[in-house]
């Protein structure tokens, strides 16, 4: 049962907004002894009536007394120190008034951690280790491959039910996964600045976009001058984080070798490199590896696809293998669905699942990633622990 914390005089009732059992107090202190008569309840929703400065203050003692309880704040107006102060002090989310399914769909997200965190062991003399998702960077070095798309249905093919996934829009000055998706990025990874250096798994989920049951996505910046505010550890942050709440984070990135992308890199489990049957992508196909080669990046982590491979510009798969000089991991062929359905909004992964393009895409997620044990990541620690130059 959730605890709402509300005069019974306030004009609006959050309760609507919130699902199952809910049981309305008129302040904070009654909202403590709730909780106490209740050792199991883990949400409290603190309404716009409460002060901010008394709901922080419980927040941060519940933190201490009651880590697995999640409170959720309701506020007039929503800002960006209200949000930094209300992180800092343990608050899972704050929702502005008015904003019904906001609220509704930050007690269902809060009340998920809350089980997540209470079902982790935390005694016993030989602990379980704890499991960490994968993270899986989708990379090429020619724009126009369809990496974005790529990006999108795998982790749609990912995200199966079972297991929780997370899209990471990394393309930060000109990321198209929220327009593919038809998401409105009302939080975005810049949201993220004011929690640089100490950020979890509460900040993490704060900037999260649902999407659908068991995939969510963390949007690129929408407003010009932010990407470049974003610095590259922030990322290394994100991902670290993310990867501790999700079995794989899919990240895509840009067509460029930046800090950005490099970081991405060093805490991937697999990078899946991408290109099409044509001459200039294939030729920046051969200097991604090769530059993956100079940094040490283990080739076993890797698997290059080829998209729309039956494409009929005269180069067999053969040919690309030749030019590339590697073997293809996996083909994905051409299909005028794939643009309709991004124009739709749709992955073609959800939208029709018995298409080739579909079933080449979950073949690929199964054979390299789910059924993939964790291979160690990234470069070598002597070029690790020199850093880039």
């Amino acid at each position: 049962m959730t605890i709402l914390c509300q005069p019974a005089t306030w004009p609006e009732d959050l309760s609507a907004s919130i699902d199952g059992a809910v049981r309305t107090v008129e302040d904070l202190a009654s909202a403590f002894h709730a909780l106490y008569d209740d050792p199991a309840e883990d949400l409290v929703v603190v309404g716009p009536a409460a002060d901010t400065a008394e709901a922080l203050g419980f927040t941060e003692q519940l933190r201490v007394e009651r880590p697995t309880t999640g409170v959720i704040l309701v506020r007039d107006q929503v800002d960006v120190t209200l949000l930094t102060e209300a992180l800092r002090a343990g608050v899972r989310e704050v929702v502005a008034v008015g904003d019904q399914a906001a609220l509704t769909a930050a007690c269902e997200r809060s009340r998920e951690l809350s089980w997540r965190v209470r079902s982790e062991p935390h005694v016993g003399p030989e602990p379980e280790p704890v499991q960490y998702g994968k993270v899986v960077t989708v990379f090429a070095a020619k724009g126009g491959c369809g990496k974005t798309t790529i990006a999108i249905n795998l982790a749609a093919a990912l995200a199966d039910g079972v297991r929780r996934v997370c899209l990471v829009d990394l393309d930060l000055s000109f990321g198209d996964v929220a327009i593919s998706v038809l998401l409105e990025p009302v939080r975005t990874i810049s949201d993220a600045l004011p929690m640089a250096g100490h950020l979890d798994v509460t900040g993490a989920a704060s900037l999260l976009t649902p999407y659908r049951p068991g995939l969510d996505m963390l949007l690129a910046p929408v407003t010009p001058g932010d990407a470049e505010k974003i610095p590259a550890a922030l990322v290394g942050e994100l991902l670290t984080v993310l990867r501790g709440m999700y079995d794989f984070v899919v990240v895509d990135t840009p067509a460029q070798f930046s800090e950005h992308v490099l970081t991405a890199m060093d805490l991937s489990d697999h990078h899946v490199l991408l290109t099409t049957p044509d001459t200039p992508a294939m030729k920046n196909m051969r200097i991604t590896l090769d530059m993956l080669d100079l940094l040490s990046y283990s080739r076993d982590i890797r698997s290059v696809l080829v998209n729309r491979s039956d494409s009929k510009v005269g180069l067999t798969p053969g040919d690309v293998e030749r030019v590339v000089r590697t073997t293809i991991d996996a083909q994905v062929p051409s299909s005028r669905n794939v643009p309709i359905s991004t124009n739709q909004g749709i992955p073609i992964v959800f939208g029709t699942p018995a298409h080739p393009v579909s079933k080449a895409i979950a073949r690929f997620a199964r054979e390299r990633l789910i059924d993939q044990p964790v291979r160690p990541r990234a470069r070598s620690l002597a070029r690790r622990s020199s850093g880039r130059r």
